[in-house]
């Protein structure tokens, strides 16, 4: 896929890598250094994703209008000074709560930007018949970064404190805007709809609506990632509180768990040929429900060994099934939608399944206050069971080669690209 494709890689891994450091650290800074409620825990996991909810729409259309590469190295640029600022507050005492779901709410706005660009710059770098191939990298890479990067950081913050450990993220940003600032191949100008942005916004939303594969994706995406988040929030703190788990090790279970995602990732495109879309998705949503339900079932009183044992496991099962569904998805709605319309499908399919993200975190974190995290994790368990039956109903379960489904739209400059009937 040529050099250009590899610095795009290395910017994502860079991100990805960083992603996993502030995953563990910004909770544990709330949980540990400012003392937050599970309530309050919420609260900053909603303002990292509110974002979505808010911004991914109008973004999308700003992102269909103009070239996408400048988006994705301002995102990175504008996102390590925020997390310096963050930092430096933190260590002159100056930090507080407020402030920090401030400061994660603005990352939160750049991380729209970048995912939106990315997944529709992606096509320009890789030509639409190396999507699978492509995405099958990008997600390989990022759980490598799942496998490595928590147990970097739970060792950062056990070691340096959560400050400085963030420091660490800001430093990947820089390394992702290099990386993608090097990149060369040429970014044909959008051309403009001659529309207003209600119209051009309402042409993305309309694409989802009427494409009923691209809808039965986004339910897929927004009822599993509603609970997930349900209880990942709660997680963290019933495991610092409940099970006694330092950070060091909270980060090397989740570390372990994420080996799950690179088999996952690394087996995307060989499961597809074997079984087809369809199953490996229906299969993927099963295991991916089935493993959270573990977590609520683990007991106060369990050896430590045991306990870190069933929580790896479950990690692995859960990260495995998300990275193959995910390689999967994400190939299909590039398959399914034209280029003009990427940003717009992209950030339409971000607004719905990442902006619930945010109400999830709010829901899990009211319900942990009231009921106990673990009687709310464990709720949070039995709703995300529904996400194997929306897709066990819908069209996607019949999918077999995701290429059939792909609409006539080459990207320019790529004549290795070739229309559904060739």
């Amino acid at each position: 896929m040529g050099p250009d494709f590899s610095r795009l890689w290395t910017a994502l891994g860079a991100s990805a890598v960083g992603g996993q450091i502030s995953e563990l650290a910004v909770p544990l800074l709330a949980v540990v250094v400012l003392h937050a409620t599970a309530g309050e825990a919420g609260m900053l996991g909603a303002a990292r994703w509110l974002p979505f909810l808010l911004l991914a729409l109008p973004l999308g259309v700003v992102i269909d209008r103009c070239r996408r590469r400048p988006v994705l190295v301002a995102a990175d640029v504008v996102r390590a000074l925020l997390t310096v600022g963050v930092v430096v507050l933190a260590v002159t005492g100056a930090l507080t709560l407020p402030l920090l779901i401030v400061a994660v709410g603005a990352l939160g706005a750049c991380t729209v930007a970048f995912e939106v660009a990315y997944q529709s710059f992606l096509p320009t770098v890789a030509g639409r018949d190396q999507l699978e191939r492509a995405n099958g990298r990008l997600q390989a890479t990022s759980s490598v970064a799942e496998v490595g990067g928590p147990g970097i950081a739970g060792l950062l913050v056990q070691v340096l404190t959560a400050p400085w450990a963030l420091l660490a993220h800001a430093g990947t940003y820089v390394v992702s805007a290099v990386a993608l600032a090097r990149i060369r191949q040429p970014e044909a100008r959008p051309v403009r709809s001659g529309h207003g942005v209600l119209r051009d916004l309402r042409d993305g939303l309309d694409h989802v609506r009427k494409d009923r594969y691209l809808v039965s994706l986004v339910g897929f995406a927004a009822i599993y990632n509603l609970f997930a988040q349900w209880i990942l929030v709660l997680f963290t703190v019933h495991a610092v509180r409940q099970l006694g788990m330092t950070a060091g090790l909270l980060g090397a279970v989740f570390s372990l768990g994420a080996i799950g995602a690179v088999v996952g990732a690394a087996a995307a495109p060989k499961a597809v040929r074997r079984w087809g879309a369809g199953p490996v998705l229906v299969a993927c949503a099963g295991v991916e429900c089935a493993a959270l339900l573990t977590l609520p079932a683990v007991g106060t009183d369990w050896p430590r060994p045991a306990v870190t044992a069933v929580l790896v496991l479950a990690f692995a099962c859960n990260g495995a099934g998300t990275a193959l569904s995910s390689v999967v998805a994400l190939t299909i709605r590039q398959l399914r939608t034209p280029d003009r319309l990427l940003g717009r499908v992209n950030a339409t399919m971000r607004w719905i399944s990442y902006g619930v993200i945010a109400v999830g975190a709010a829901l899990g974190g009211l319900v942990g206050d009231a009921l106990g995290t673990r009687t709310a994790i464990a709720i949070g368990c039995a709703g995300s069971l529904s996400t194997l039956v929306w897709v066990a109903c819908s069209p996607l379960r019949s999918i077999r080669e995701p290429q059939d489904l792909r609409v006539a739209d080459p990207v320019p400059g790529h004549t290795g690209d070739r229309g559904p009937d060739e």
